[in-house]
């Protein structure tokens, strides 16, 4: 079960995380951002994982494989708002691409974020790598690889499957599938026979379960176990996420609200409920997280474009310098 201090720290970063979204979208649709894409309503899911990461570089810590929609997941790491205002903006201040990549696309070596790519479920098939090597290196770091369902119908997703199971030589992987039920304007219901995605896992004998994305406690706790099974045995765990996708799939499809289960609100009226907070309360998150962001962007409005000489600049290895 989670203490008072966990659930008050999880909303915080739920409210942080969604705050950060609407600002990016607001962005968008302003013309201050190309293109919005991330993970507004996978927050109860994201947070819960980012918390239970360890946090550091090389195969003594955890790898992440992430997709576009891990804004939760990199913010309860410990990322902050003012960054992902700067990926949307495309600023040469960028930490994460320098102005060259969409909004949400991490990459941060420092805590074992391999960068992200736009395109779909390529990492599936990249994490066996890391993984590979935590093999052989020991311990009990683990590699964590998400994506969404309708990537689970690429061959990259059956690979990752094949390569962390063989015989003698399995993989401490988990594999995540957030279930959203749509590939981008497609409903899962016209490509996959199926919604329990994670019994793919069962021909290759790969342990598997399928939870409430959007339930904070449910997910938390399947993640702990999952975690903790991989951490031990060593083996990979294949894990579906049912969540939400509050602003449908991106800009690209006009990223406004729509009428699906909001992980934050069914969270604040468990809180409010159980008495751990207030409305009063509540909503005082939302408006510190509301003025920071105000002067984020405020901030990151100032802040330098790229300058066309430094096209080539993280493409190749840096010119050696005398």
């Amino acid at each position: 079960m989670l203490d008072r201090a966990t659930k008050i720290k999880i909303h915080d970063l739920m409210v942080k995380t969604r705050c950060t979204e609407e600002t990016a979208i607001s962005m968008n649709k302003q013309g201050e951002g190309f293109f919005w894409i991330g993970g507004a309503g996978e927050e109860a899911f994201g947070v819960s994982l980012g918390l239970q990461i360890r946090k550091g570089q090389g195969p003594a810590y955890d790898y992440l494989h992430l997709h576009y929609r891990g804004a939760p997941i990199a913010m309860a790491m410990g990322t902050e708002p003012i960054d992902q205002i700067r990926q949307m903006r495309a600023t040469a201040t960028d930490r994460y691409s320098g102005g060259r990549q969409f909004v949400e696309h991490f990459a941060i070596p420092e805590w074992n974020i391999v960068p992200v790519t736009p395109t779909i479920e390529t990492q599936y098939l990249m994490a066996p790598g890391t993984a590979h090597v935590q093999r052989r290196f020991g311990g009990e770091g683990i590699t964590v690889v998400t994506g969404g369902d309708a990537g689970t119908a690429e061959g990259d997703f059956h690979c990752c499957l094949n390569w962390a199971s063989r015989p003698g030589e399995e993989l401490p992987l988990l594999i995540i599938v957030t279930h959203n039920r749509f590939g981008i304007s497609t409903p899962s219901s016209q490509v996959q026979a199926s919604n329990e995605l994670n019994r793919q896992a069962e021909p290759f004998g790969i342990r598997n379960s399928i939870h409430d994305g959007n339930d904070v406690e449910a997910i938390w706790a399947a993640l702990e176990e999952a975690i903790a099974y991989i951490r031990k045995e060593r083996k990979p765990y294949c894990l579906q996420a049912n969540v939400s996708r509050i602003f449908g799939h991106s800009s690209a499809t006009g990223a406004n609200r729509v009428p699906e289960v909001d992980c934050i609100t069914a969270f604040e009226d468990k809180l409010i409920k159980d008495g751990i907070m207030t409305r009063t309360e509540v909503d005082a998150v939302w408006k510190k997280w509301k003025e920071h962001l105000k002067e984020c962007l405020a901030q990151v409005r100032q802040e330098p474009l790229p300058d066309g000489a430094d096209i080539w600049r993280h493409v190749f290895a840096e010119p050696a310098t005398v």
